[in-house]
């Protein structure tokens, strides 16, 4: 009598990844921790790599006990986060960022624009968009202090964009995780301006995927007003929404939604969607959990031109009255000192290939802009040719391009790739992640 086997999915009988809140990851954080504080020049950084080797390995301890990822985590976040930032701000020392930020502050109260008139040294320079400014705003107004670092605030903008980022019911874990990660971290202790940025993204990235175009643009326009890398967003963010106006009866989350009024998966079409002679439900409905369904082209399409608009005009409007204050000014600290068009020198210094080749090949500078320029030009052109189908997409495209980007900048360093991480990680821990490294990486993550 024949018989016949059954066929499970390739899945199946593959082994679970290994945790990414196990022993050996933990055991790896704290040999980098330890590295960072033998090789580094920077004070804060060495002080912030001692406490964190110890904070890593007794959560890698308390692994190996067979302790849950949760206590181990919590374990990492106050030797790694905690301890470190509460020394630091004792003795009150940051990174160099912290106190540029704070006298952009300053500065903005005083004279109407966040930057020098006439910078000499890399000190002097603010290379970042006057929206950087707000977080000195507490030092300048109520004066130097442990509550007014411009840390904190930049640390609980970054918390408090992605918190609402990730999806609910199952924050907890996935934001601990991120927090203990080394490349976050440490700008959480020692100061970094990148972590608003990448909260922001991740903010309107979600929001757009829920469908919600003008909260999206503000994220997007906020994000924007902080610092240059903040702008592709943008773009990427417009494709995934242009993208979901041609594609008919789809949901932000990229879902289809069958005749019978019930999403591909079995989720439940909740408000009264109507159903076309194609079995299409129109965009009235509204999908469990993954925003509007929408199939109505022109609307989408509105709303990826309000979000377009709604994002310009933030940014315009925390920019412009500054840069407009002393263009020149504007022009030298945010864009030639950092494209290594000044005659001070950048402490942006990692050995990726465009510091490389701009500091030893002779015309190198001019061919790492130019690799930068194609970089941006191959994103453009893969959003138009394979416009992102989900958020999970467009922020692994997103990704792409900044990696790429910090890879050909003259003047870049390893605290970039805090952009990558973050907006990977994001897209990993989404509900429906589209590509199997992100759910290999989503299963590793404690939850």
């Amino acid at each position: 009598m024949a018989t016949t086997t059954s066929l499970t999915p390739p899945d199946q009988h593959r082994e679970p990844p290994p945790r990414l809140g196990g022993v050996l990851w933990w055991a790896l954080c704290a040999a980098a921790a330890l590295g960072l504080a033998v090789c580094s020049s920077l004070g804060p950084h060495r002080v912030w790599g001692a406490a964190a080797a110890f904070g890593y390995l007794a959560a890698a301890l308390i692994a190996a006990r067979g302790r849950g990822a949760r206590t181990a985590g919590t374990v990492a976040l106050a030797g790694v986060v905690a301890l470190p930032l509460l020394w630091l701000l004792a003795v009150d020392r940051a990174q160099l960022e912290v106190r540029v930020v704070a006298r952009s502050a300053a500065l903005l109260l005083a004279e109407g624009t966040p930057y020098l008139h006439r910078p000499w040294v890399p000190e002097d320079f603010n290379p970042y968009l006057p929206g950087m400014s707000v977080f000195g705003l507490p030092e300048a107004l109520a004066g130097p202090g442990p509550l007014t670092d411009p840390r904190l605030w930049m640390g609980a903008a970054f918390l408090g964009a992605l918190a609402p980022a990730l999806p609910a019911g199952s924050r907890s874990a996935p934001l601990r995780w991120i927090a203990a990660c080394p490349l976050v971290a440490l700008p959480l202790a020692v100061g970094g301006v990148d972590l608003p940025v990448a909260g922001l993204m991740c903010l309107g990235l979600a929001l757009s995927g829920r469908g919600r175009a003008g909260a999206a643009g503000l994220a997007l326009g906020a994000a924007a007003a902080l610092k240059w890398t903040a702008w592709p967003a943008i773009p990427v963010v417009l494709a995934l929404m242009t993208a979901s106006s041609r594609s008919g009866g789809r949901a932000a989350g990229g879902a289809v939604v069958r005749s019978d009024g019930r999403e591909a998966g079995g989720a439940v079409v909740r408000s009264g969607g109507r159903e076309t002679d194609r079995g299409v439900v129109r965009s009235r409905g509204r999908e469990a959990g993954c925003g509007v369904i929408r199939s109505d082209g022109r609307e989408a399409g509105r709303a990826a031109s309000r979000c377009g608009l709604v994002a310009l005009l933030t940014a315009a409007v925390l920019v412009l009255p500054a840069a407009l204050r002393d263009p020149g000014a504007f022009r030298a600290h945010v864009v030639d000192f950092p494209l290594g068009l000044t005659d001070a020198v950048s402490s942006a210094a990692s050995p990726f290939p465009g510091h490389l080749l701009a500091t030893h090949v002779p015309g190198g500078r001019t061919l790492a802009l130019l690799l930068l320029g194609a970089g941006a030009l191959l994103l453009a052109l893969s959003l138009l040719v394979r416009p992102p189908a989900t958020a999970a997409d467009a922020a692994v495209r997103l990704a792409l391009g900044l990696l790429l980007a910090t890879a050909f900048m003259p003047a870049s360093r390893f605290g970039y790739l805090v952009y990558p991480l973050v907006l990977v990680a994001w897209a990993a821990i989404r509900q429906e992640p589209g590509h199997a490294l992100l759910r290999r990486i989503r299963e590793s993550v404690p939850r």
